[in-house]
């Protein structure tokens, strides 16, 4: 069984601002400098008339892990992230898949950025899966709510650097 993931983040902006603040690699890099934890890179970056595609790691610290998390796992949780977007309409489509060294399972989501308005809304439908007997449905439910926690620190990240460039 799996722990789902939904968020939705609306932007005042357009499409074609939002997707900028979402893919350029030096935004990425400012955004994993705030919240990337100490483990934060951005490995691979590549953009084409059509997307973009790129490999995100992000750190938590085993202090900010919820003590259920921390009897299962010893040290930071390193997460490896890839995001691919391709343009879709006057919107954005994607697919992104993350995995955490040392934890059987994987996060998987479909993303889109599409217009509203005269804004534009963020959608990332997902699920997390760990393959661990017992404690599987407990480490899904506590990273599906982190991940949510992060995509919307993320979403808060973006509003403010689209306001301030």
């Amino acid at each position: 069984m799996a722990s789902r993931i939904d968020h939705r983040a609306q932007f005042d902006r357009p499409v074609a601002d939002v997707f900028q603040a979402l893919s350029e690699d030096t935004v990425l890099r400012a955004r994993l400098d705030l919240l990337g934890g100490k483990h934060g890179a951005l490995p691979e970056h590549s953009k084409d008339d059509n997307g973009v595609r790129y490999k995100l790691v992000q750190g938590i610290g085993a202090e900010q892990l919820p003590q259920a998390v921390r009897t299962l796992h010893s040290g930071d949780l390193i997460v490896h992230r890839e995001q691919q977007w391709t343009r879709s309409g006057e919107g954005y489509a994607g697919t992104a898949t993350a995995h955490v060294n040392g934890v059987p399972g994987e996060i998987t989501a479909r993303t889109e950025l599409v217009s509203d308005g005269e804004g534009s809304v963020l959608r990332t439908i997902g699920e997390v899966k760990v393959r661990i007997p017992l404690f599987g449905a407990k480490l899904e439910s506590v990273i599906a709510e982190q991940v949510t926690k992060l995509l919307e620190a993320e979403a808060q990240f973006t509003r403010r650097w689209l306001s301030e460039h």
